[in-house]
């Protein structure tokens, strides 16, 4: 069973500028809160080894399994861009037919999808597919980068109700990556607040929601939550 990936440091730089300088633990269901330019796509870039070249990284990192596109499962921000659009959804994964309809199944689609672009399948199907491809090489770890952004708020719950399931039922660990704090209170056991390209609060999701520490944490869980009650 995988147990964690610990992230003794994490220090990004531009020019001798420090954009990251962190360190935390992803065990089990964790996820990293922060507001735009906080240095949340950074520290998930640096786990995909995606960083810009012209970026200084320095990255010590203790895992069960070595960090690589074998291993690593990674959910974007927006399922229409992240397929092919002019590829039938069967050619988009890496895995045989009987693995491919499984995962489907697993993810709450049926075979049918498999026949269809993607120009035909709606936001919320498309995300279930993209979630079921970053599934087929058996991987240890998912990272999610803010999965409902582009979803109304049906879909959006739906998907939520998704990575619940997939994170309780399978051998994996989750790095859910959000502004949305209430997208994240019943999935992640854990969660790691940044602000700065600096941690400022980590712990029980649950301890940190009912008594935050820092003012930066209570203004996150204020806005997420005033929204929500705008929505209503």
């Amino acid at each position: 069973m995988s147990k964690s990936v610990d992230i003794k440091k994490l220090e990004i730089s531009f020019n001798n500028e420090k954009l990251v300088n962190i360190s935390f633990t992803i065990k089990s269901s964790t996820a990293l809160i922060g507001q735009s330019g906080s240095g949340k796509s950074l520290t998930l870039k640096s786990i995909l080894n995606l960083l810009p070249s012209n970026l200084d990284l320095i990255f010590d990192v203790k895992s069960d399994f070595k960090l690589d596109s074998k291993n690593i499962g990674f959910i974007p921000q927006n399922p229409f861009t992240s397929l092919s659009p002019m590829t039938k959804i069967k050619k988009q994964f890496f895995c045989d037919e009987n693995k491919k309809i499984k995962l489907l199944n697993l993810v709450g689609l049926e075979e049918f999808v498999l026949e269809r672009f993607p120009s035909e399948l709606s936001g919320g199907q498309l995300q279930r597919v993209v979630i079921a491809i970053a599934l087929s090489n058996d991987i240890k770890l998912l990272l999610l980068d803010e999965p409902t952004t582009a979803l109304d708020e049906t879909s959006k719950k739906l998907i939520l109700d998704l990575i619940n399931d997939l994170s309780k039922k399978l051998d994996i660990l989750i790095l859910f990556v959000t502004h949305d704090i209430n997208s994240i209170k019943n999935i992640c056991n854990e969660i790691v607040i940044i602000k700065n390209g600096n941690i400022i609060e980590s712990g029980n999701t649950l301890e940190i929601l009912q008594n935050p520490q820092e003012k930066y944490t209570q203004e996150l869980i204020n806005s997420t939550f005033e929204k929500k009650e705008f929505r209503k």
